[in-house]
């Protein structure tokens, strides 16, 4: 039987929409864009991966808000 992660399918379909020409798009392709992105980010928070992630953007976030005192 073969699974397949939620996240990882939802990932590779935001990769080929992103890959598509930007004048290509209408207004709801790019509406349902966003919100798989949302319900991605919404898989991949609660995972190590996420939580990994969060850490090194809140890294990078709070070095550069020091840099710039």
């Amino acid at each position: 039987m073969l699974t397949i992660n939620v996240a990882v399918l939802l990932a590779v379909v935001v990769l080929l929409r992103l890959r598509r020409r930007t004048q290509a798009r209408s207004r709801n392709d790019e509406k349902l864009t966003v919100v798989i992105v949302l319900v991605l980010g919404v898989l991949l928070a609660p995972t190590a991966f996420g939580e990994g992630l969060l850490d090194i953007v809140t890294q990078l976030v709070t070095g550069v808000s020091d840099s710039s005192r």
